[in-house]
């Protein structure tokens, strides 16, 4: 039996969640086995069958209303036994990263992050998974009698395979005496986040200053997509830390990322690495990001931007 957390959030699973569940569906297709998805204060889980699931474990817990990687862990490694799971399948988000590993020495698992595709061979198990921040990719066996698989993002898509989920209430035994507390949890409800968007625009220190970013939000307010920066610029507080992506801020994967005024460090190129179309807007034509972007324009973003917007408008405007 394959086992697949569901992320969700205000009561709605994410994408990455339903992906998650096609994905498992994919590796249960191949074992000859079936899907159980496992929902923490989900809601309606019977979308979860539109993607192959034909159960559901319903957790329903006031203490795991803020994710908690030892709580969480502790939850999925009663389900995986009670469940006689083979293999798990997690996302690539924050959260599953943190608790990914405790499930694995819970489970005594094989864990391999960063999963691209469905298992090349199933007898013996192997999966194809990204490595050195996305610039190669590498076959890995998992000897282990179980398995934990995180499923990079964007990596599968979604493919429905409608069937019956039945819904079963449980309740995991908890152990209140973890090591770490959530104190509180402050969450921007207004804003498309950049774990969830489909496309995200970021900036850079061609931005010249903090007051010119206002251009920026009306494009990311078009496009329907999160907002973003370089290192430097949260660094000097331009923007909040929690808007630096890169290697050593948030991953990337979305499926369109726009550079502006970024040069295209190293570090920031290893961290969007993933994302499938790249656009970079730079007045310098020899800028790093522009040997790493699909598309490039070399102009000056105080002029490239205005225009690209006002356009945009113009053909939402014209196509609803």
């Amino acid at each position: 039996m394959v086992l697949v957390y569901t992320e969700s959030e205000g009561g709605k699973f994410k994408k990455i969640a339903l992906e998650a569940v096609s994905y498992a569906k994919g590796v249960a297709d191949m074992m000859g086995t079936s899907v159980t998805a496992l929902s923490i204060n989900g809601g309606d889980t019977s979308e979860l069958g539109t993607y192959g699931a034909t159960k559901v474990l319903e957790v329903s817990n006031d203490s795991l209303n803020n994710f908690n990687a030892e709580s969480y862990a502790d939850a999925l490694t009663q389900a995986a036994k009670k469940e006689n799971a083979k293999v798990l399948v997690l996302t690539a988000s924050a959260n599953s990263k943190f608790m990914a590993p405790l499930i694995a020495v819970n489970l005594n698992a094989g864990y391999v992050p960063n999963v691209t595709s469905l298992p090349t061979s199933a007898t013996p198990f192997v999966v194809k998974h990204s490595v050195f921040s996305s610039k190669a990719f590498s076959s890995t066996e998992i000897t282990t009698d179980i398995k934990v698989i995180g499923l990079a993002k964007n990596a599968y898509g979604l493919k429905e395979d409608v069937t019956n989920a039945n819904a079963e209430s449980f309740s995991p035994e908890l152990n209140g005496n973890t090591s770490t507390i959530v104190v509180s949890v402050d969450k921007a409800t207004d804003k498309v986040t950049i774990a969830d968007a489909e496309i995200v625009v970021s900036a850079g220190r061609g931005l010249k200053g903090p007051e010119n970013w206002g251009m920026v939000e009306e494009l990311a307010e078009i496009l329907g997509a999160a907002t973003a920066c370089s290192k430097p610029v949260s660094d000097m507080g331009w923007r909040p830390h929690g808007e630096h992506v890169g290697q050593t801020g948030k991953p990337v994967a979305s499926n369109l990322y726009i550079a502006i005024g970024i040069s295209g460090a190293i570090q920031h190129l290893a961290g969007i690495n993933s994302s499938k179309i790249k656009v970079v807007i730079n007045t310098d034509a020899e800028a790093p990001f522009f040997k790493a972007a699909d598309y490039g324009i070399v102009g000056d973003a105080f002029e490239v931007i205005p225009q690209l917007n006002e356009k945009l408008k113009i053909f939402k405007a014209q196509n609803g």
